[in-house]
């Protein structure tokens, strides 16, 4: 998942820190420099600022104190509890916080060797698809000796507090980390893929089989080293962050630092019994405020689990901000959930492999209609097919496929009145079997799915398709808008992903003497009926064949079936329109196929907006014993190139 990283602004931070040696000098880094222009861009902080120094505000400076944890990390002055509640997620994954803070044994503070400081450190973000590296200094901002911001609960230790200047330099300020959602800083520390779950909408707290699908899939998101977060919907400016009777704090994020399944009971009884409650733990970014409902912290229902399952939770009776939940309770209170997945796309592994592809695009507006890629959704179909178009291939019976589509980060734009995120979502089409060039009309593709369309900066579907060729259509809500986007999918089997660019077939060198095509047809089988053909199953094992000039297409074969049904389509680009297009019916066998009967379509069909139902006949024999079954089909044909 992890390749080599870019330097921001071509800061590179080894000959940075070189040149910082031999002039001996500390590391001011001017593409972020220590003045307000850095802090804010509209509401400065509550005081007098000041730019200081680790060694200026303790006298043992350290990176880590006692390693790294999610009890690390205590909000400051802005309202950027959901990056603190990313950094407390990627502080319980060492293989991942390492990538976020390379080299970090180098980046210590080392006393024998007092000479080797140079005031830098460096840090990696993934942004858009690419690892970025960004280099900071180490004067932070304090009011009254005090850091303002994000700092850790140890005064020497400073890896959080690094982390997050980096971050406001990516940004443009730290103002500009006022708002967010713990979800996008987790795939900016990751590259993970988020999906967003509305808990109220989805009636997890009434759908009991829902909550416990839910919980399982949260399990198996912790298990196979993803990052969770959580929040409670503030329904105004009134309710953010303010606390619940119960405890929690509304418009507020939390880190998923935990999820189990509880063995209830004491000594070897608690072994053998099979009741188990469903837990789940988080963490406040305040360091304090907790849950006082049942199971929190000293809560008399822990008396119904044992020392040993207790110790293995980790439970404490302290404000330290981390607690535990019943899931049934979660699921009432809380309102949002952030899953982002760490997907797993190595070829040498044991676990779980998904097959990536991946397209950096852009909706980008232009006069011409063919050149145009920014038509807004399907509610405005006479522009929608002008936005980019990709095509992927499912070859199992079914597949589960996953497809995160991302826009561009805005937060660095909000210093300049902008910054909000764009309105996205795609639809997944599905289309003919041999389908390359770019869809120009919708006549018979199925709409398989339309994704929300919302003004997040990823929006995210899971989806089973079956067997077949795919096409997905990244959009803006509205046509015209412009801007940059990552779309990613995510297969079991390599489905071949490509973008859609030609919009007809090349004029070659040679296509004056070999003809080019003229008109395009579409065909779409739908079904069979009364085939007469059986095995031993009681059925056949038909799959169709359609043949157009040089060119043909295989469907998939339906197992033990007389009526199967195909749902295939294709499409001709002919050079030849008069010659008629041939439909076959196989019986597949182990030793060799049996030809079961076949049509053969006229040119031009007298009416092709409609269903058709023929009759499907042996070669050469017209007698009626010989008339195996019916087919049902759809033809298109146009004159237009472009139409299809």
């Amino acid at each position: 998942m992890f390749s080599s990283s870019k330097p921001y602004k071509n800061q590179k931070y080894a000959a940075l820190k070189q040149q910082c040696k031999e002039a001996q000098k500390l590391f001011e880094d001017p593409e972020f420099p220590a003045t307000n222009e850095s802090l804010f861009y509209k509401k400065p902080p509550p005081g007098t600022v000041q730019w200081k120094r680790p060694k200026d505000l303790c006298d043992d400076p350290h990176l880590f104190v006692e390693g790294i944890s999610s009890h690390d990390l205590n909000q400051g002055s802005i309202g950027n509890c959901w990056f603190v509640a990313a950094c407390s997620c990627l502080a319980l994954k060492p293989d991942l916080w390492q990538k976020v803070i390379p080299d970090w044994k180098e980046q210590e503070w080392d006393p024998k060797h007092p000479e080797n400081y140079s005031g830098i450190f460096h840090f990696q973000f993934w942004i858009f698809g690419e690892w970025i590296d960004i280099v900071v200094d180490d004067r932070l901002p304090t009011i009254n000796g005090n850091l303002i911001y994000c700092h850790s609960k140890q005064r020497n230790e400073f890896w959080s507090a690094l982390l997050e200047k980096a971050y406001a330099k990516l940004s443009g300020c730290y103002e500009s980390l006022d708002g967010g959602n713990t979800g996008d800083a987790v795939v900016d520390f990751t590259g993970a893929v988020r999906e967003s779950i509305d808990l109220v909408a989805g009636k997890y707290s009434s759908e009991i089989a829902e909550q416990v699908k839910l919980f399982e899939d949260l399990l198996k998101v912790q298990e196979r080293g993803g990052l969770i977060s959580c929040s409670i919907e503030a329904t105004s400016n009134s309710e953010m962050e303010a606390r619940m009777s119960c405890g929690l704090v509304k418009g507020h994020a939390y880190s998923v630092t935990g999820v189990r399944k509880a063995r209830l009971g004491h000594g070897l009884v608690a072994f053998f019994r099979a009741e188990k409650l469903f837990m789940i733990r988080m963490r406040n970014p305040w360091g304090k405020t907790e849950w006082n409902g049942a199971w929190s912290d000293g809560s008399k229902e822990w008396e119904k689990v044992g020392s040993s399952e207790r110790d293995a939770m980790g439970i404490t009776v302290a404000d330290d901000g981390e607690f535990w939940m019943a899931f049934e309770d979660w699921c009432k209170f809380f309102t949002d959930v952030d899953i982002c997945r760490i997907i797993n796309t190595s070829l040498l592994s044991v676990q779980k492999t998904w097959h990536e592809g991946r397209f950096l695009g852009s909706w980008t507006k232009n006069t011409e209609p063919l050149l145009n890629r920014c038509g807004g959704c399907m509610n405005h179909r006479q522009t929608f097919l002008q936005n980019p178009q990709y095509l992927f291939d499912i070859t199992k019976s079914e597949d589960e496929v996953l497809i995160s589509l991302q826009q561009r980060d805005m937060k660095m734009h909000r210093k300049f009145g902008e910054g909000e995120n764009l309105t996205i979502g795609f639809a997944i089409l599905k289309v003919e079997l041999n389908r390359k060039y770019r869809m120009h009309n919708i006549n018979i593709q199925e709409n398989v799915a339309t994704s929300q369309y919302i003004n997040s900066r990823a929006v995210f579907m899971r989806k089973k398709l079956k067997c077949g060729r795919y096409v997905i259509i990244p959009t803006t809500f509205t046509p015209g808008i412009l801007s940059d986007f990552m779309l990613r999918i995510f297969t079991d089997v390599d489905a071949e992903c490509k973008e859609l660019v030609l919009d007809k077939p090349k004029v070659k060198c040679w296509s004056p003497i070999l003809g080019y095509p003229r008109a395009v047809t579409q065909i779409y089988i739908h079904s069979a009926e009364g085939l007469q053909k059986q095995d031993r199953s009681g059925g056949a094992d038909p799959y169709v064949i359609i043949y157009c000039e040089k060119a043909k297409i295989k469907s998939t074969i339906n197992n033990d079936t007389l009526e199967p049904v195909f749902d295939t389509q294709a499409i001709f680009y002919r050079k030849s329109p008069r010659k008629p297009i041939t439909v076959q019916v196989w019986n597949s066998n182990a030793i060799q196929d049996e030809f079961l009967g076949q049509v053969v379509l006229a040119a031009s069909p007298k009416d092709p907006t409609q269903s058709q139902k023929l009759q499907l006949r042996k070669k050469g024999r017209e007698m009626a014993d010989e008339m195996p079954g019916f087919i049902s089909l759809r033809v298109l044909t146009s004159n237009e190139l472009m139409d299809m």
